[in-house]
């Protein structure tokens, strides 16, 4: 198969087994077991196959391979139909192996909260049994009382059936002893059937029929582990407050059932393993790991927990083992690492050094094992010398690694060796090439900037520029000394010579020397500039897909419709802005980027022609600036001038228009004569209002004109019409 466990494959095959005859179902039965030994399904569907041709040896072989690791109740449920099959013609030796497999079965599964029709069909069966005499009829009584009364403690399905049941028959043997048995039982019913009300929550999320799979992250097998691990979370704080043994009984049934799931699942046996540790079981702990171990073979997790336990208890020689195994599958340095601490807490400082010496000659040796044996050296057997030695033949083979020679600056350092430190860099700094050199020498510049005086500080950090960006050109911005030179010598830890605001502000500036060294294809801009190049845009921008982009529509968004009171007054003001703003109005709902450009002020549409492309989503505002300061933008002049020409229109939306009543009003003869006077104005304003944006803000606009020296007190009731009826998204003019 190309997926081991492909599941889908193994259900195909499963269906397919139930109708070929036996001899050939079986070897599919064995293929699919052999992938997934604790798939209950598959086990029944394979017993029921032999139970069908009355293979009775072949059945009870496959119930000795199941039965114990897949503690489901159909399997079990299976199991007794089986026993009763052989044994119900065989009288009184028929009836105790029954009553055997019965007591068997409750033992197992029992507790589960299916098992309501295991725990009837028992009482039943004792029911069924002839009573020869007054002396059998009370034993029979007796043991369907102890049936009973163990029934109404299990929180299952049927517990509450089970508990009327229970009532009858005591009440049918004896009335006056019913009531106080039954009084006696009542509260630990109670507490049964609350926790199955509970437990029932936790059982719904779980999906019984889940053939087990080594873990793939799809998000069905994490939410059954999620499920699981809260059904076993729940269960460990014995919700029933039952004694200990029965609580751990139910724990390491709930955590069998689990691993039938969950059975490649390191995590999971490593969860039980440790439950059993800490319930003081660590023999049981140890055949956790046991199996663990035979169904996830080459998980070195498990085999290290494994190890640790057994070294924890004193078994050395199978700890030992367990290290040796893992050498065995993968000879890499971390399992070198690892049996070498092993040998020198287990066997002593002249085992470690005999397995170093034989670990180096392997060809899947490297530096970390030289530095690990260094360190323990030095560590733990207190012998500095060695360790030096270590590192020296290390160094050998391991010059061009940086990782190997920061180590061993660091040993040296715990040394105080300043003078061989020193030697290291310089010989390391000669060998290793320029793009694997950069931590080596920032730990030369931290290193001198610890044990160095100025002068040698100021010379490494020069000699770093020089390696790193190379000599350039004389006056090259990368090797002159900056400001973040200084900051790097006078910072300590996490404490800084500046604020967090002026590391940024250093840190942007740094990013625009760079960009300032790169060469920027010059654009044929009218207004381009020296700071418009810094800033160029990159090849690698990615941009927007302007096809799917739509027009923005205000009316949609906020509700708003155009209505005829919305309209200008003047028609004169509706030719000049009738491209700007009745075609916005009129095609706002455009899907086209091509309709953005028709509805765009002239004067905005060359603002955004100069605008430089840029890398990022947030140009620079220093370019921006420059762009406007160099752009013909209509001036803040010419837009008051233009809207006093206009403001003797008054507007059908501001309090003082004409709505308010007739003392606003102008007389007709002045309102004549103003508009005579305001016709060549409007004629020689027209351009620049064409290229004005339409203003968005009253009180920014007021604020303008304070600051010119126009008073607000001196505004006629014309003029405040104006201003009204052009921020309210109108415009007026003068009547023609």
């Amino acid at each position: 198969m190309a997926d081991k466990y492909n599941v889908e494959e193994a259900e195909a095959l499963a269906k397919r087994a139930l109708h070929l005859p036996i001899t050939q179902a079986t070897p599919i039965y064995e293929q699919l077991l052999s992938l997934y030994p604790t798939s209950a399904r598959f086990w029944k569907q394979y017993v029921e196959t032999q139970m069908a041709v009355n293979n009775d040896d072949a059945t009870k072989q496959i119930f000795s391979r199941c039965l114990l690791t897949c503690l489901q109740v159909p399997l079990w449920q299976c199991y007794i139909r089986f026993i009763r099959k052989v044994y119900d013609k065989k009288g009184a030796e028929g009836q105790e192996e029954t009553t055997k497999a019965f007591e068997f079965t409750l033992n197992y599964i029992g507790t589960d909260i299916a098992s309501g029709p295991i725990w009837t069909e028992y009482i039943t069966f004792l029911k069924s049994l002839p009573a020869l005499n007054p002396h059998e009829d009370m034993q029979r009584k007796i043991a369907l009382r102890k049936v009973y009364q163990r029934a109404i403690l299990t929180p299952t399905h049927h517990v509450e059936q089970l508990w009327k049941e229970y009532e009858n028959f005591e009440n049918s043997v004896n009335r006056q002893l019913a009531k106080g048995l039954v009084n006696d039982y009542q509260p630990k019913f109670n507490s049964a059937r609350a926790v199955y009300r509970e437990r029932k929550k936790y059982i719904e999320d779980i999906d019984w029929n889940m053939l087990a799979v080594p873990p793939t992250g799809s998000s069905k097998e994490e939410v059954q582990w999620v499920a699981w691990k809260k059904f076993l979370t729940f269960e460990k704080g014995n919700p029933q407050r039952i004694d200990t043994a029965l609580s751990t009984k139910r724990i390491i049934y709930v955590y069998e059932q689990c691993l039938m799931c969950l059975y490649h699942y390191p995590d999971v046996w490593y969860d039980y393993a440790e439950w059993h540790i800490k319930s003081g079981s660590t023999d049981a702990a140890i055949k956790v790991f046991q199996r663990a171990l035979k169904a996830i073979p080459d998980s070195e997790m498990l085999k290290y927990a494994y190890a640790e336990l057994e070294e924890a208890r004193g078994a050395i020689q199978s700890a030992k083992n367990l290290y040796e195994s893992i050498l065995g599958v993968s000879t890499n340095s971390l399992a070198q690492i690892q049996f070498l601490r092993f040998l020198r807490r287990a066997e002593g400082v002249e085992s470690a050094r005999k397995y170093f010496l034989e670990a180096r000659k392997s060809p899947s040796c490297t530096y970390h094992v030289y530095i690990a044996f260094a360190t323990m050296a030095f560590c733990l057997d207190k012998d500095p010398k060695a360790a030096h030695n270590i590192f020296e033949e290390g160094l050998k083979r391991y010059m061009t690694e940086p990782v190997y020679i920061l180590e061993y600056a660091d040993f040296l350092t715990r040394l105080n060796d300043d003078r061989n430190i020193r030697a290291l860099f310089e010989r390391a700094l000669s060998t290793l090439p320029t793009e694997e050199s950069a931590e080596v020498w920032n730990r030369f510049v931290q290193f001198e900037q610890t044990y160095g005086d100025l002068a040698s500080i100021l010379k490494v950090e020069q000699r770093r520029k020089e390696a790193l960006f190379g000599k350039g050109e004389e006056g090259s911005p990368a090797l002159d000394s900056s400001l973040q030179d200084v900051v790097s010598r006078y910072s300590y830890m996490d404490l800084w010579p500046c604020t967090s605001n002026e590391l940024d502000h250093l840190s942007r500036q740094e990013l625009l020397v760079k960009n300032m060294n790169k060469k920027v294809e010059k654009t044929n801009q009218p207004h381009g500039s020296a700071i418009i190049g810094l800033v160029a845009s990159s090849s690698k921008v990615v941009y927007p897909d302007t096809a799917q982009m739509v027009v923005h529509d205000p009316a949609k968004k906020s509700g708003i419709e155009f209505s005829s009171s919305a309209k200008p007054v003047a028609a004169s003001a509706s030719n000049i802005f009738q491209s700007n703003v009745t075609a916005t109005a009129t095609h706002v709902s455009a899907n086209t980027f091509d309709e953005i450009p028709k509805t765009t002020p002239p004067a905005l549409l060359a603002f955004l022609a100069n605008l430089p492309h840029v890398d990022g989503p947030t140009p620079n505002v220093d370019v921006v600036l420059s762009i406007c300061l160099q752009s013909d933008l209509p001036t803040g002049q010419t837009a008051k001038q233009s809207f006093t020409a206009k403001g003797n229109v008054p507007s059908q939306n501001d309090p003082s228009g004409p709505n308010r009543g007739g003392s606003q009003r102008l007389p007709r003869d002045r309102r004549a004569t103003k508009r005579k006077g305001s016709d060549r104005q409007e004629d020689d304003d027209t351009a620049s209002i064409q290229s004005q944006p339409l203003p968005t803000d009253v009180f920014r606009l007021r604020q303008m004109r304070k600051a010119r020296g126009i008073s607000t007190s001196s505004q006629t009731p014309t003029g405040s019409a104006s201003y009204g009826s052009a921020y309210s998204g109108e415009l007026s003019g003068s009547t023609g």
